[in-house]
């Protein structure tokens, strides 16, 4: 049985400014740690992110397996930094959602909820929750701030 990490948030924009920071790879290395993500958003397509995690480069990749513009954005993902062999049971599935969400701001807001399945217990799913907490945090300021 695996369990599935979690975070949230709502930010003053329109889905289709968030979709925009979702898709495009100068706006998600603002935010996603400086990942450099290359894909083509087809469903099917493989999408890999590079960049330097503590001093060191890595690779990490997946396939697109689901995208509905400004709603839903789907992928498989796979992080060689896992210690977890490359096999199709090593891969997780992330999920962006986007949703109207009126109330609570500025004009305009959206809720962005994010979930990672396959973490091996709960303390890993906390972990991971937190660590998604922080990207959407900086997904907030990115988008709210440019």
């Amino acid at each position: 049985m695996t369990t599935t990490a979690r975070a949230d948030i709502r930010i003053d924009a329109s889905r289709e400014r968030l979709w925009e920071a979702l898709t495009d790879p100068g706006q998600i290395e603002k935010y996603l740690f400086g990942s450099r993500v290359s894909t083509d958003w087809k469903p099917g397509s493989p999408i890999v992110y590079r960049g330097e995690w503590e001093g060191k480069p890595y690779e990490d990749k997946g396939t697109i397996l689901e995208v509905v513009p400004g709603e839903r954005l789907v992928s498989s993902y796979f992080s060689p930094l896992s210690g977890k062999p490359d096999a199709p049971e090593s891969y997780v599935t992330l999920t962006y959602t986007l949703s109207d969400e009126p109330e609570g701001g500025e004009g305009p807001g959206t809720r962005v909820t994010f979930t990672q399945d396959g973490c091996a217990d709960d303390a890993e799913a906390e972990r991971l929750s937190g660590n998604w907490r922080m990207v959407l945090e900086s997904l907030k300021s990115v988008v709210e701030g440019g």
